[in-house]
């Protein structure tokens, strides 16, 4: 475990009680030794009165030596009842001898059982961290995710629920997640059904026409040829845009990011929509010659760019213009295009960059994929993209890359 604190506050608290445990009983000593030497003290000095009293001839220093003599006893004090080995010459010093065993057992019982309440305590909280850890378990083996189990203390079962924890979110979101797969997958095959049925359906009649009609004129027979190549170049691109769209959903794009000229980017998605241009007699003007380079995958930026220009394109009047301005400053690089065409309604607006929505204003052609796509790749590179547009007057995307 990466910490022990609370071990370490059991420990010091432990040594903390021992030691108040021996500096008790130090002091209970020191003063017993204290009692039985005043006392004994007390006895000496009365007997040496009596005895200088009665032989007044005794030198002091001769009492002193036999006071510090260590020489052996003779133990005459037998014959009074006394024991050396056994009994203390002063009576209260047996008192006092008593009194301070009966404190030192009472203080010694006290303060080891705090010790054992101390240690009790511990292992009764670390039991019951345990159960809980092992509750928990039991309930994100039963799929319950949705567990409070965070804790701020910093003990090592604390750390353990902490990172037990953090695997319940995991797991929880892997699980919500997993959810939104199914509901998106299935979203999205309802939608592809969906997409193909129209001109998959279309190819059919046009087919079945042809062969149950051999007589046909060949302008009539052309014009379905050429109805169910369109259809089919329709369907391709649906395809070639939806397995796009399907790396995005699985995280299997891999970006190769450079260092690119802005300008180029642009440059290279104005030449895509150069026919559907020309068509309409649209003009595609940039606004900036400022050499900006931006960190991305140029191929990408240019398909992004492209779909957002051929949206424009087709939702432009003819004969008409479109301009796109670009700048960078300290926190990113705008790009802004802006066209003067019809518009799109509120309504709409909220919802132009969802997968296969097709608003008021879309054309036939239209399967409402490129927008969506181009938000992915804008955003999976650390952009963002906005929309404004007002009805009639036309509409302007932001795009923003973040440094």
């Amino acid at each position: 475990m990466k910490n022990k604190v609370e071990l370490k506050k059991v420990i010091i608290i432990s040594i903390l009680v021992i030691l108040l445990i021996t500096t008790a009983l130090a002091t209970f000593y020191f003063y017993q030794y204290r009692n039985y030497t005043k006392n004994f003290n007390e006895t000496i000095d009365r007997i040496i009165e009596k005895v200088v009293k009665q032989y007044p001839q005794i030198p002091k220093t001769q009492i002193m030596e036999i006071l510090n003599s260590k020489e052996e006893s003779n133990n005459l004090l037998r014959e009074y009842g006394i024991d050396l080995e056994k009994k203390s010459i002063v009576v209260e010093n047996e008192k006092i001898f008593i009194k301070y065993l009966i404190l030192n057992v009472i203080l010694s019982i006290l303060l080891g059982s705090i010790l054992v309440l101390i240690f009790l305590k511990y292992n009764f909280e670390k039991d019951k961290k345990l159960q809980e850890i092992t509750r928990y378990i039991e309930e994100i083996n039963n799929r319950n995710y949705k567990l409070d189990i965070e804790d701020n203390t910093e003990d090592e079962l604390s750390i353990l629920k902490n990172e037990l924890y953090k695997t319940t979110i995991m797991l929880n979101e892997i699980a919500e997640n997993s959810q939104k797969d199914k509901i998106s997958l299935k979203d999205s095959l309802s939608d592809i059904s969906h997409q193909l049925k129209t001109p998959l359906t279309s190819i059919t009649i046009m087919l079945d026409n042809i062969l149950e009609h051999p007589e046909m004129d060949n302008l009539t027979r052309s014009d379905f040829i050429k109805d169910i190549k369109r259809e089919t170049v329709n369907i391709a691109f649906l395809i070639q845009s939806l397995l796009k769209l399907s790396k995005f959903d699985s995280n299997t794009i891999e970006f190769h990011n450079k260092q690119e000229l802005l300008q180029t980017i642009l440059q290279e998605a104005t030449k895509n929509v150069a026919g559907l241009c020309d068509l309409k007699n649209i003009e595609i003007e940039l606004k900036q010659d400022k050499k900006i380079n931006i960190n991305c995958d140029l191929k990408w930026q240019v398909e992004a760019i492209t779909n957002i220009l051929k949206n424009c394109v087709e939702h432009s009047h003819k004969d008409s213009k479109i301009e796109v301005y670009y700048e960078q400053n300290e926190l990113y690089t705008k790009i802004e295009i802006v066209d003067k065409g019809i518009g799109i309604e509120k309504e709409d607006l909220p919802h132009i960059f969802e997968r296969f929505y097709k608003g008021k204003n879309s054309s036939n052609e239209s399967i409402g994929i490129g927008l969506a796509l181009a938000k992915d790749i804008i955003e999976k590179q650390s952009g963002y993209i906005g929309v404004k547009s007002e009805q009639n007057k036309g509409t302007t995307f932001t795009i923003k890359y973040f440094k």
